[in-house]
């Protein structure tokens, strides 16, 4: 591994409810990683299915192990000194679900890692998932994100995510979600990240928070990470999918029927869209955006009146949250007038030059 690669600090964070089943697994694999991985951070959110406990005793586990651990490694090696690298792991219990978002907005204050790995308790990694990533990041400071190719647990030939796309009308897409994994070997430029094994840099954290937070704590969950990607778009960083780094995923609800998830759940995925519009669409394309996308939403509100009418319920959060929501989208497009001028005063003097 490069030495100047391997100098850069990375923590895991993972975001936890009633995960119980999952969480084991999910940090064998990061302790597996051949990159050294500073430090883990799990959020709980106030599981009642014991995961704490879990994550306790997993803690507890390796910690007694690490000795005997360090004491083979310096024997292979044939040193009087060798330490094998063991990450810190920090357990912060909430007393309540405050959500994926604000949860991982709690993970993100408490480290001060160049890169933070945001990582999914139903996910398992190949070993040389961190180190792909962080590789490819370092390569072109411009990358402020990264993805590997996501696989599904129950089937690995199929694919979860290998990123995100948006079409015009603002809607958000897993790519190749459900399509045979050997159609995505091509490594690239994207739009966003899935926030399932999503690596983000501290420097673009830093560069696209919005008073203080990375993911918008209004959303509480579900598309955030997409919010985030197009945040990040339009200030100026680019998103990178690595074919080669691979992991596997459970999915949950989402390869399930819309029938069979919480009407909770429906609303706020369903509003956090509309929220995103608001806070990120340039004025200068806001009619274009509009025009476009008038033929879904005709559709999709004739459909939510005739068979989910509880839906329009998730405006109330919206007016709720408009003053917030507002005071995010004037620093947001103040930042993207700046770019612009930015680029366009760069241009006017190299053009006098």
């Amino acid at each position: 591994m490069n030495n100047y690669i391997s100098n850069k600090t990375v923590s895991v964070h993972i975001v936890t409810y009633n995960s119980a089943d999952d969480i084991a697994d999910c940090l064998t694999a990061v302790y597996a990683q051949e990159y050294p991985v500073e430090q883990i951070v799990v959020v709980d959110n106030a599981s009642a299915d014991g995961c704490a406990g879990k994550v306790r005793a997993f803690s507890d586990t390796l910690t007694a192990q690490a000795p005997s651990a360090q004491q083979q490694e310096a024997g292979a090696e044939g040193s009087l000194k060798s330490e094998l690298h063991v990450p810190s792991l920090t357990l912060l219990g909430n007393h309540t679900n405050t959500g994926f978002a604000p949860a991982h907005n709690q993970a993100i204050a408490a480290t001060n890692t160049d890169y933070v790995l945001v990582l999914n308790p139903d996910l398992t990694l190949e070993p040389d998932y961190i180190s792909r990533l962080i590789a490819r990041m370092e390569a072109n400071p411009r990358i402020g994100s990264a993805t590997g190719k996501l696989l599904l647990k129950a089937d690995h030939s199929r694919v979860d995510s290998t990123g995100l796309r948006m079409n015009r009308a603002r809607r958000a897409f897993d790519r190749g979600a459900g399509e045979p994994a050997a159609q995505w070997p091509e490594s690239g430029i994207v739009f966003g990240v899935s926030g399932a094994a999503a690596m983000y840099s501290r420097r673009m954290i830093e560069d696209i928070s919005v008073n203080g937070e990375f993911f918008d704590a209004d959303f509480f969950a579900y598309k955030e990470d997409v919010d985030v990607a197009w945040r990040a778009e339009l200030f100026g960083w680019l998103a990178y999918y690595d074919a080669e780094a691979v992991g596997y995923h459970e999915r949950g609800w989402k390869t399930s029927g819309r029938d069979s998830k919480p009407m909770f759940i429906r609303r706020i995925s369903y509003i956090n869209r509309y929220k995103m519009i608001y806070k990120n669409e340039p004025a200068r394309t806001l009619f274009s955006t509009l025009l476009y996308s008038l033929p879904y939403e005709a559709a999709a509100h004739g459909y939510m009146l005739l068979k989910e009418p509880k839906l329009i319920k998730a405006w109330g959060s919206f007016w709720a949250q408009r003053r917030n929501l507002k005071k995010k989208r004037k620093y947001i497009q103040a930042k993207i007038k700046s770019l612009r001028t930015g680029k366009t005063s760069q241009g006017n003097k190299a053009v006098e030059r």
